[in-house]
């Protein structure tokens, strides 16, 4: 995009969770010229301070007055683009909807204007996928369809993850890598705060997170809170079930003594996309054996522990905290250790992923894995060590499932197992 803006301006719209890293990205896809312009919550005039401050440390413009708009200074960063290429950011994008939300409008109206003379590298970044995708993809916005890219940022892979865990400790074992992958998921910010404090191993890891003043103890709430609005104690306590394993909206609605969640957990799962509801592999759609699942690792275990046992957070008990985190890991790293299986096959891009339960669940297979193309099936059960696998007892439980799903008798099956160390 940085070699096209060349010719005539270009725009990318950059979306991702907080701590991705979208900032450090946005800045290594720019020219040696770069304006970086952070949306902060405060009036547009003192914004604008901030803008034409930047603006003047870094292209030195001719003339510059005071502007007091948005509109007035991103107007002047287009004309000036027309005889100089350069790159613009403007961070955490969404903010303006608070500020001044005409100011949509007027950079639909100068974009259109001046984007054929320009030659201006837009990147626009945002933290709230929600209001990010409704600004840029409402058609009933004004600029819907005005972006010529649109980048998701990800978290690091499974692979990833392991070179950055094994520069920093190369004797580290697999049980570290579960702890390091449960706890950050493999987003960046998470993984420099531990690693880059020497917190490479599973202990410390676990201890790192209820030390005073930890980044961690908060964290959840600074991401949702601004999505979910006077809602967010709802959706919070619905989370909170989510992650202690009440996978099934009946479980849930039973906890909470609330038998109208429905509405709740179709925004968490299409709107804020912060849970899927899964089936077993190859079930119908209107199956009833749906279950639901948190998207993000570390907001699994910021719900288990964190908001679950707020009291001790308010109280200040974090001892007490790092002791049932250290007590019930154990727990929760059984589930992240699937997960982390899954996406590794994910990654490989040529498989289909799922898991397998009966209605009843007393039937589960933890992780299938199927080749469409070369019409092959990996049905695997995972166990920490390796030695707590009984072959015969799990070729029992993957013939029941054979019995009930066609689509896997036709094909050429593998059964086995995964451990730690095949991580």
């Amino acid at each position: 995009m940085l070699r096209r803006s060349k010719s005539e301006a270009k725009m990318t719209m950059l979306i991702g969770r907080r701590r991705i890293g979208k900032t450090e990205l946005s800045l290594r896809c720019a020219d040696e010229t770069v304006l970086y312009f952070f949306v902060g919550k405060k009036a547009e005039t003192l914004l604008c301070q901030d803008y034409v401050r930047e603006i003047r440390e870094k292209l030195n413009p001719p003339i510059l007055g005071t502007p007091n708009t948005f509109s007035e200074v991103f107007r002047f960063v287009l004309q000036l683009s027309e005889n100089r290429p350069f790159t613009l950011v403007i961070d955490e994008f969404q903010n303006f909807l608070k500020i001044k939300p005409a100011i949509f409008c007027d950079i639909q109206r100068d974009w259109d204007l001046h984007k054929r003379s320009s030659h201006l590298n837009l990147i626009i970044s945002g933290s709230v996928f929600t209001l990010m995708t409704k600004i840029f993809e409402d058609k009933e916005e004004p600029l819907f369809g005005r972006a010529d890219e649109k980048i998701v940022l990800e978290p690091f892979t499974t692979d990833v993850l392991k070179q950055i865990l094994n520069d920093f400790n190369p004797e580290y074992t697999p049980e570290d890598l579960l702890t390091l992958y449960s706890i950050t998921g493999g987003v960046p910010w998470y993984v420099t705060l531990l690693l880059d404090k020497g917190k490479t191993n599973k202990d410390a890891m676990l201890a790192a997170l209820t030390e005073e003043n930890s980044p961690f103890i908060n964290e959840g709430k600074n991401i949702l809170i601004e999505e979910f609005g006077t809602d967010y104690v709802t959706y919070f306590s619905i989370l909170t079930c989510i992650a202690s394993g009440m996978k099934t909206r009946s479980a849930i609605e039973n906890e909470l003594g609330n038998n109208n969640i429905g509405s709740y957990l179709v925004k968490l799962e299409n709107y804020y996309k912060v849970i899927t509801k899964s089936l077993p592999i190859f079930a119908k759609e209107n199956s009833k054996k749906v279950r639901y699942q948190l998207n993000d690792c570390f907001l699994i275990f910021w719900f288990r522990f964190f908001y679950k046992y707020q009291a001790l957070v308010e109280n200040k008990a974090l001892k007490s905290l790092g002791e049932i985190i250290e007590k019930d890991y154990s727990s929760v790293s059984g589930l992240m250790m699937e997960r982390y299986f899954m996406k590794k096959f994910q990654e490989e891009g040529r498989y289909i992923i799922g898991k397998w339960w009966n209605r009843k669940g007393e039937n589960e297979i933890d992780l299938i894995v199927v080749d469409p193309i070369g019409k092959e099936a990996w049905i695997y059960e995972l166990k920490k060590q390796d030695y707590r696998y009984k072959e015969n007892e799990f070729r029992e439980k993957v013939d029941k499932v054979l019995d009930q799903t066609s689509e896997l008798r036709k094909m050429t099956i593998h059964i086995g197992s995964l451990s730690l160390e095949d991580m």
